[in-house]
């Protein structure tokens, strides 16, 4: 199934009401905002993180305009020396490809095996902004449906205050 259709299609088994801009591929955030000027919602950063192992994936959604601190994430969470998971184990867990890593992705996570996290501070934006698994669209959902979202998949989320790395 067309990856945006799949998700269009649970949203609205869920009844959830959504907003979706078609625009040319964007690579970046800073690409997609381009075409989606003016329209509210936070644009959201999608981290696809693995521990040392990679024996555990974890999902973080955090403002786009947040840089994430590791040795915190790890400390917040007990993950054992996280970074960024791999294209390969990107592909097996979620079906997805580097770039359009998204909350959506959860639909091909089969295993139900991903760990998922919400950076507090996004919670209190109306509405969130996403790639539907493709990068030719730009997806908005109020905050709270996006937890419900995950929810109605099966899975827990935990919310982390992350402060910002000061690193950078």
């Amino acid at each position: 199934m067309y990856p945006a259709k799949q998700v269009e299609e649970a949203l609205e088994k869920m009844d959830i009401k959504y907003q979706i801009v078609h625009h040319p591929v964007a690579h970046t955030t800073e690409e997609a905002d381009n075409f989606i000027e003016g329209i509210e919602g936070v644009r959201t950063k999608t981290m696809f993180l693995t521990n040392k192992k990679k024996t555990e994936c974890y999902l973080l959604v955090m403002d786009d305009a947040k840089r994430l601190n590791f040795h915190q994430f790890e400390e917040l969470t007990g993950a054992k020396r996280p970074k960024m998971g791999h294209d390969d184990l990107l592909f097996e867990k979620l079906g997805l490809e580097p770039g359009i890593v998204s909350i959506f992705g959860l639909l091909n996570n089969k295993d139900h095996d991903v760990k998922v996290y919400f950076d507090k501070a996004i919670l209190s934006e109306k509405r969130m902004s996403f790639h539907p698994n493709i990068n030719t669209r730009t997806i908005f959902v109020d905050s709270d449906d996006v937890l419900q979202f995950v929810k109605n998949l099966g899975y827990d989320y935990q919310i982390l205050e992350l402060e910002e790395d000061k690193e950078f």
